[in-house]
């Protein structure tokens, strides 16, 4: 039995006396210690859907289709806030916009111990203490003791992984966890995220614009486009987008003296047209392609998949 799965999954946000669609018809299932990417460029609905899981949703949004927790309907109201003190935690792209800039580190890692398991504070100091070697933060006391001001980007994101890991939880959504940051930090901060999610069991959902990282790091993967999930990526990409996509990526094994890009801009769900929304910078696109979104085939939401791959 998967531990996470989204049937149908949609959601609008009121705008202008109608609605706005961000996320429609999402179908995703995540299973126990399994690491899932979901990879898309911005304004895909990426966000939006990890964000819906734990009810973060805008306010007066409109939510459709099942989010399936273990077995169980996400509920709402203090069974939700259970669920997000225990069982799924959420790594947020910019730390310094979610970690409060006026108390020091070590509030923000033994509050969730202290309240949440019923830990004692010196028992959660020295835990937070022994979280912060495990993400490579040497002198754990010290830093216990400063505030985010204090510590680089990379830092204060490796403090965000050790409070995820504090609770243990069984399901991590990581969104976008490596954006603000170098690329050197972010391989360090990547390597440590999946080590620590193998050893503690976790299934975690990446979101993410990387492919290579995203392929590097999950078991599975999920490409997303105005809203949509248009291929679930097993073995060699078949969605002129995703091919799009791993095309526009640098490589080290040949020179190009320009990148090939995909033209136009992405889109998002409620600027979508009728038909497919990739048609209009899909240079494989038919008449066909415009008359109606195509159905989701063994995977990929294209009309000629077969015949291109």
């Amino acid at each position: 039995m998967s531990l996470l799965t989204l049937e149908g999954f949609g959601l609008a946000v009121p705008y202008e006396r109608s609605w706005r669609t961000l996320v429609e018809q999402v179908d995703l299932t995540i299973g126990r210690g399994e690491a899932v990417g979901l990879v898309g460029e911005s304004g895909s609905g990426k966000s939006m859907t990890a964000r819906a899981v734990i009810g973060l949703t805008p306010p007066g949004a409109r939510v459709t289709g099942r989010i399936v927790f273990d077995g169980a309907e996400v509920p709402s109201g203090r069974e939700l806030r259970r669920l997000r003190a225990k069982r799924i935690a959420m790594i947020f792209q910019d730390p310094r916009a979610h970690i409060n800039p006026v108390r020091s580190v070590g509030d923000f890692l033994t509050e969730a111990m202290v309240h949440n398991l019923r830990m004692p504070v010196r028992q959660a100091s020295a835990r937070a203490v022994q979280l912060l070697k495990e993400v490579g933060i040497t002198d754990g006391e010290r830093r216990l003791r400063q505030h985010p001001h204090e510590l680089s980007g990379g830092l204060l994101q490796r403090v965000m992984i050790a409070s995820v890991l504090a609770v243990e939880p069984d399901l991590v959504l990581a969104d976008e966890p490596t954006t603000a940051l170098d690329v050197t930090t972010q391989s360090e901060v990547m390597a440590i995220l999946d080590e620590l999610r193998r050893e503690h069991g976790m299934a975690m959902l990446l979101i993410t614009h990387d492919l290579e990282l995203a392929a590097a790091t999950c078991d599975r993967l999920a490409v997303m486009y105005a809203g949509r999930i248009v291929e679930d990526l097993d073995g060699e990409p078949r969605h002129p987008y995703t091919r799009g996509l791993m095309r526009s990526r640098p490589s080290l094994e040949e020179t190009v003296h320009r990148l090939p890009v995909i033209p136009g801009r992405p889109v998002a769900a409620f600027e979508a047209e009728e038909g497919c929304a990739f048609a209009p910078r899909c240079d494989l696109a038919e008449p066909r392609c415009r008359e109606s979104r195509p159905p989701s085939i063994r995977g990929v939401a294209c009309l000629r998949a077969e015949e291109t791959a």
